[in-house]
């Protein structure tokens, strides 16, 4: 609780804030007599110094001397004298709450205190230091939209509200972190989104009990229906545009503090082959792409595999021409087919890595030159045979071609699952391995919803989604909203415009 007693309320906040070189107060007189004490305290650089200086204390320090009445309202009330008529700011709340004080004060906010009451006022003032809207890096789009997210709160929620004018765009904002106090929001269309998908993500946000959340990673894995399952069951994105699109078709965008990336939940396999791009251009080239997208998703999964079973349990399967050059440029390797890939693909790995930690420019050097020198290496040196270079380079091209990062990493890995069903069975093996993993992605949901959704179950929405999975659709033809949305609510596009009146 505060205390009517200006000094106990500031000695317990100098004992809390003890050595924090950073935490910042004043305290001063108010009125014609200067006989009401104020006390403001915030932490320096998280404050908008230009609020703070020209909208609060210069108010607060000629506050009462042009106008008598405001005086005397000011020596009946203080508290209310100065919210109503002291501070030039118009995003200001009253809290009877001493540690809802020092939350604010450590979220960049102004704490202001008043002699004699038992109530504080604090004072938005947020305005740390910012890269600014910077430009997406990792969801490259030729055309549409560059803006990117950034780490701060108030700005990502405000992308998406610039691009959605509607008051039914909710957003349900909490703290998670018993230490970091980090802000979440629950981005929605309150006429779109399913009531039992926001209840969902309410709870298991609710359900948090961690000391830090530090980026949308946490939320990610720390909400996930399955935290076993190699599949990303929620989709990440940089990109305004894409958060927006995903909020108008009745999904969740979840945007966290000091994290440059929201959560949409729910999420299936077939949009995370999605591009912002895609509907910006026209449908033919959109459906081409997209079709190269999924023909890359099943080359990064099964190409090892597949090379492994047919060059060693199957090669009568080979044309003769080609199986004599395969059988030739392995003559002088050392190695089984099994370990001279694996061989190949952790270099290939291990320099994806290295690039992506290394500065800019280095990292790219590394990555081209790496490669091209330590494939020739290798080949010269009879490591491996040239074609299980070929193989590995285009398993690595094809999930470069796959736009969201998280599959990616999932199709890194599962890729070992059928190179070693390969390696012990043969074709019969890339079978059963390949079956494996579909009864598995069957079997996965999203917040309820099938992860193969509309493969699966696409006749529950009168397999419209189909007119998005595999090809693009004309959007004309695209006038239903995907599955997430409400039933009542799927009609998104509406084609039967009245004849225009001419005039004669």
């Amino acid at each position: 609780m505060i205390n009517k007693s200006l000094e106990k309320n500031i000695k317990i906040l100098d004992d809390l804030f003890k050595d924090a070189g950073d935490y910042t107060n004043r305290k001063f007189p108010v009125g014609v007599d200067k006989d009401i004490w104020v006390y403001v305290a915030y932490i320096d650089m998280l404050v908008d110094r230009d609020v703070m200086d020209n909208r609060i204390l210069n108010p607060l320090m000629v506050f009462a001397h042009q106008s008598p009445p405001i005086n005397d309202l000011l020596k009946q009330d203080p508290l209310k004298a100065i919210t109503d008529s002291g501070i030039v700011t118009a995003d200001v709340k009253e809290e009877d709450n001493l540690q809802a004080a020092i939350d604010a004060i450590l979220s960049g906010d102004t704490a202001l205190f008043v002699e004699g009451s038992e109530s504080v006022l604090i004072i938005a003032t947020r305005g740390w230091p910012n890269r600014g809207i910077p430009t997406a890096d990792n969801e490259v789009a030729v055309l549409g939209a560059k803006e990117a997210f950034n780490e701060v709160f108030r700005m990502n929620t405000m992308l998406i509200r610039r691009r959605i004018k509607d008051t039914n765009l909710k957003c349900k904002q909490m703290e998670v972190g018993r230490r970091s106090k980090c802000s979440v929001a629950l981005m929605y269309m309150e006429d779109l989104a399913r009531p039992t998908i926001v209840e969902e993500a309410t709870k298991r946000l609710e359900g948090i009990d961690i000391d830090a959340i530090f980026d949308v990673g946490y939320i990610e894995q720390l909400t996930e229906d399955d935290w076993r399952d190699t599949f990303p069951l929620a989709q990440i994105t940089e990109r305004p545009d894409i958060a927006s699109a995903a909020i108008l078709e009745g999904r969740i965008a979840v945007v966290v503090d000091n994290s440059p990336f929201v959560m949409i939940i729910p999420a299936t396999l077939n949009t995370f082959f999605q591009a912002a791009e895609d509907y910006y251009q026209s449908w033919q080239i959109s459906s081409f792409v997209r079709l190269l997208r999924f023909v890359a998703g099943i080359i990064a999964v099964t190409l090892p595999g597949l090379y492994i079973a047919v060059a060693v349990y199957h090669p009568s399967m080979i044309p003769m021409l080609l199986l004599y050059k395969i059988a030739g440029a392995r003559q002088a390797v050392p190695f089984p087919a099994l370990i001279e890939i694996l061989l190949m693909d952790l270099s290939f790995e291990m320099l994806r890595e290295a690039g992506i930690r290394l500065p800019g420019p280095v990292g790219g050097a590394i990555g081209v030159v790496g490669g091209l020198i330590i494939g020739q290496s290798a080949v010269e040196a009879g490591l491996v045979s040239p074609f299980v270079l070929i193989i590995v380079a285009m398993t690595a091209i094809a999930g470069f071609a796959i736009p969201h990062i998280k599959l990616v990493n999932s199709f890194r890995i599962v890729k070992y699952v059928i190179l070693f069903f390969c390696a012990a069975l043969g074709l019969f093996g890339f079978w059963i391995g390949t079956l494996f993993i579909l009864i598995h992605l069957v079997t996965l949901k999203s917040y309820g919803f099938p992860y193969m959704f509309p493969f699966v179950s696409g006749d529950v929405n009168e397999y419209s989604d189909l007119k998005d999975s595999l090809f693009r659709a004309p959007l004309l033809r695209m006038n239903k909203r995907p599955i997430f949305a409400k039933p009542e609510c799927c009609v998104r596009l509406k084609t039967d415009k009245p004849e225009a009146s001419h005039k004669e």
